[in-house]
């Protein structure tokens, strides 16, 4: 099988004014366009995200969610959490009770979406820009359409079981009965349509800037769209209430600021993983990886094992933080990651998932054992991440995909299926709940160095995301590689821990490798105890890492876009 072109590393690019780089080309274009245009960060991220929605329109929903974290340039930082809530009226124990501990595709595993009110209360707090001149790019290419690329092919073609539940999917995704070929146009009419009716009614709207956001909001929230979800999911056994809709506002919460070396780390919350990244770097920082060779056997291990005591706690311990009582300042301490440090043994692979060092452990999943990690019932997210001239940085790592769940007929879109990332059993931390988050994966970062350099940066792939990220970040902070270079690099993948999706397959010991390796890791990898696997040269399954540094030393932007998918960076 040859390599797609879009798969042949590329060097870092640089400038002066601007940067933009996302999971694909078009998205970086028009994001630019709006920096060039004289919008900021915030303007260009949210055009960018809403163009991901329908470019990875497998992998990204423009009514899925879109957890989004910006730093401004005088230096304030805030997370909006991009993630709706389960319905009022569903049952705590629903899925125990009636699916067996399951949660089915389909409409049960709505929550409320939550995308479009991140995109437009980023916009309002923070932006300069109308919504219509925000999403003017992802109505055009969802009208015009755009030619279909290898991944969204490989996509649909993998999930094409799914789309044909229902025969609003099929038409989207399927059209004519099978997948869309390679270069083929692709078009969303319906999803034009729902965003153009967004548009509008802002554009009738005679008050100010907010007043029009307000007004584009409502029609998701509270007019016609919202109108068409409650409608189908009252016909067909959903839960999903006007009232859910009505109520619904994204939450904007303080980010989580660990320190690691000259740098604060920022991230998300417990209601996604990122306080995953902190950890991580604070076990490894307290373990001590000077003097370990750059992707030897012996630096793979330890970075593995650390993330494996990290995954511990995620499991156990992360939750929605207005329901569970999530201790994050100990996780993320230096006397944490010491303790988990400590653990470690540099010549052996822990046989599973380490216990936790404090809290309640939960039950585990039964391991499994197969060759291979399955398709995950959607696709795997995507990012984009901008700094402007003003020094405004915005990071943002929109998903949910559209296999597992219907569309609503006539709007194009599916209401968040993200309650697959819930566990059924109520009892667990991340347990379904009436009004609870889901634990998501999709966790933007955004790093600042203490000379005020800034690194806003994420990637798709689930479980794997905190894991390509970590290692992107030592690539370039501690090897000190180029920002591309540091992209490129090839990545290795634990899977020791219960998957994040439904329905959690945990695979202990279990070990991927890029087929770019130096001859002898995966053997004496193997020899440590670990149940090692090759995986593609840049393979998507290794997650696709952009990044943007903004050198305060040198002036430059230095912008990162991952071959691993069509990707592009742009900068002025």
């Amino acid at each position: 099988m040859s390599t797609p072109s879009w798969n042949v590393p590329r060097p870092s690019v640089f400038g002066t004014r601007h940067a933009v780089s996302s999971g694909h080309y078009l998205a970086s274009s028009a994001a630019h366009a709006i920096l060039e245009a004289g919008g900021n960060a915030i303007d260009a991220g949210c055009c960018a995200g809403m163009a991901l929605a329908v470019l990875h329109a497998d992998e990204v929903n423009f009514a899925g969610v879109a957890p989004i974290m910006i730093r401004l340039a005088d230096g304030t930082a805030i997370s909006i959490d991009g993630l709706g809530v389960w319905p009022a009226g569903i049952p705590a124990d629903l899925f125990m009770t009636d699916h067996n501990g399951t949660i089915p595709p389909g409409l049960l595993r709505t929550v409320v979406p939550a995308a479009p009110d991140a995109w437009i209360s980023a916009l309002r707090d923070h932006g300069t820009m109308t919504f219509g001149e925000v999403a003017e790019a992802a109505i055009r290419l969802a009208r015009d359409g755009f030619a279909a690329f290898p991944l969204l092919v490989e996509g649909i073609t993998a999930r094409q079981a799914g789309y044909r539940k229902w025969p609003a999917n099929e038409a989207i995704y399927l059209p004519g009965g099978r997948p869309p070929a390679v270069g083929e146009r692709f078009v969303q009419t319906d999803l034009a349509r729902s965003i153009q009716l967004m548009a509008d009614a802002e554009a009738r709207t005679t008050g100010s800037r907010v007043d029009g956001l307000e007004a584009a909001r409502a029609v998701f929230y509270e007019g016609e769209l919202a109108r068409e979800m409650v409608r189908y999911h009252e016909e067909n056994g959903g839960y999903l209430t006007a009232e859910d809709l009505a109520g619904f506002r994204c939450r904007h919460e303080p980010v989580i600021t660990t320190k690691w070396r000259d740098f604060d780390i920022l991230t998300c919350g417990p209601w996604c993983q990122g306080p995953s990244l902190a950890q991580a770097l604070q076990i490894l920082e307290a373990y001590g990886i000077e003097g370990l060779a750059h992707n030897s056997p012996d630096y793979i291990h330890i970075i593995v094992e650390a993330l494996k005591g990290v995954f511990s706690d995620r499991e156990h311990l992360y939750g929605d933080p207005a329901f569970v009582d999530v201790d994050v300042e100990r996780l993320v301490s230096a006397a944490h990651g010491a303790a988990r440090a400590a653990l470690i043994d540099p010549d052996h692979a822990h046989p599973g998932l380490p216990d936790i060092l404090f809290g309640a452990a939960q039950p585990l999943p039964e391991p499994k054992d197969y060759d291979q990690l399955p398709v995950v019932g959607e696709g795997a997210t995507s990012y984009v991440c901008v700094v402007d001239r003003w020094g405004n940085a915005f990071s943002a790592t929109p998903s949910d995909g559209a296999s597992s769940s219907p569309v609503i007929p006539g709007t194009g879109f599916v209401p968040s299926l993200r309650g697959m990332q819930s566990r059924p059993d109520p009892r667990h931390p991340s347990g379904v709940a009436p009004g609870k988050r889901p634990r998501l994966t999709p966790n933007p970062a955004i790093a600042v160095r203490a000379d005020g350099s800034v690194l806003p940066f994420g990637c798709p792939g689930g479980d794997m995301q905190v894991q390509a990220m970590l290692q992107v970040f030592l690539n370039a902070f501690h090897f000190g590689m180029p920002l591309q270079e540091a992209v490129n690099a090839p990545r290795f993948s634990t899977w020791s821990f219960p998957n994040s999706f439904a329905p959690f397959d945990y695979l202990p010991s279990r070990l991927f490798l890029e087929d770019r390796f130096a001859p002898g890791t995966l053997d004496a990898l193997r020899a440590k105890g670990h149940d090692v696997r090759s995986w593609p040269a840049f393979t998507r399954d290794a997650a696709a890492v952009e990044a943007i540094f903004r050198d305060n030393r040198t002036g430059f932007l230095e912008s990162a876009a991952d071959p691993r998918q069509p990707a592009a960076a742009y900068v002025s």
